[in-house]
């Protein structure tokens, strides 16, 4: 990927501040591929207790009294559940607007981007996550659809056997309406 692309991605996003209120932060973690950026997601572990057990998500996570700011929070919760340390080799681009958890209101998610500069060793927390996933930007934009899933037909990105809906849907709606991108959903798929 070009830098004068990396470069207007960062004009895109805004910078972090400690008055952004959030409660939780997600990382939309970018690794170049060829001409295109490709999205780290990962499969959350079925658990009766999580309420998006199951989903297609990007690693992150509540905050913690330990954590002195959100971006303390996003690194902690990125190195546990992936390995991933946002310390060494990632450059922070930037954030995006917090979105509220339309099933627990309470919850807001600041979502962080950063672009890796390195092909990362990923080792998941088996106790939160089952899988991940690399999809490039292009393949989410060109795959929006509805679907019918058990609450009912729901806006998301398919790709295969793989559906971004919920939560994850909305955050990288957010991120490509930052970036100018977005495609109109079409089409119903159905599980």
């Amino acid at each position: 990927m070009k830098n004068h692309k990396i470069n207007e991605l960062v004009r895109a996003l805004k910078s972090f501040s400690t008055e952004q209120e959030a409660n939780a932060a997600v990382a939309i973690l970018l690794k170049p591929d060829n001409r295109d950026l490709d999205v780290l997601f990962v499969k959350r572990a079925e658990n009766p207790r999580d309420p998006w057990s199951g989903q297609i998500a990007l690693p992150g996570g509540k905050s913690s009294p330990k954590d002195r700011s959100l971006k303390d929070t996003v690194f902690r919760e990125v190195l546990e559940e992936t390995g991933i340390n946002l310390l060494e080799r990632c450059r922070f681009l930037g954030v995006i607007p917090a979105l509220r958890s339309r099933l627990h209101p309470e919850i807001r998610i600041l979502p962080f981007i950063f672009l890796l500069q390195h092909e990362p060793i990923i080792r998941l927390n088996i106790n939160e996550l089952e899988r991940y996933y690399w999809i490039p930007i292009k393949d989410l934009i060109v795959n929006e659809r509805v679907t019918r899933l058990k609450p009912g037909i729901r806006p998301a990105f398919i790709i295969g056997d793989i559906k971004i809906w919920g939560l994850t849907y909305r955050i990288l709606k957010a991120f490509f309406n930052a970036l100018g991108v977005s495609r109109r959903r079409n089409r119903v798929s159905s599980i």
